[in-house]
């Protein structure tokens, strides 16, 4: 998986993000999508304690909380950084929130949701440079630096 670190943040380059959110997109077919939480936002979030996700059939606006989470010094949404309906949430994550901590971008996913007009929507998330040099300006800006709890995903 080509990916990019700053700050040892891992940002995936095959990833569609947004950037203000935290949040990232996987397109798995041309209405599908997989989003979960950036390791950047895993990072300022903390050891993450909870996760609550909305549930199958609830439809989201862009920028519409698709989840809550938790941690020692930190509760919030997760933002959709897509418009659509929620098809199959992460069950994982009832169990055990720190998967996000430990692999934000593979076993850690949120939510799957079918879109209402993808096309338009990854036009206005970030990929490949393009979202490594934004994440890159935001890190050193905010002076975020990544951590990772044991079994971290690789990206090999």
């Amino acid at each position: 998986m080509a990916h990019e670190e700053v700050n040892s943040c891992v940002i995936l380059k095959d990833l569609h993000y947004s950037v203000k959110n935290n949040t990232w997109v996987r397109v798995v077919d041309d209405s599908t999508v997989v989003v979960g939480m950036t390791d950047i936002a895993q990072s300022l979030a903390g050891a993450l304690l909870h996760a609550k996700t909305k549930s199958v059939g609830t439809a989201r606006r862009l920028g519409k909380p698709i989840a809550t989470v938790e941690s020692g010094k930190y509760v919030g949404p997760v933002k959709s950084p897509v418009a659509g309906e929620i098809t199959k949430v992460n069950e994982a994550l009832v169990g055990d929130a720190g998967l996000i901590n430990r692999s934000p971008y593979n076993d850690g996913w949120i939510v799957e949701m079918k879109c209402e007009n993808l096309a338009a929507d990854l036009a206005e998330l970030l990929t490949g440079d393009d979202a490594v040099a934004a994440y890159k300006e935001k890190i050193e800006t905010d002076g975020i630096e990544c951590t990772h709890l044991d079994g971290s995903d690789t990206y090999a």
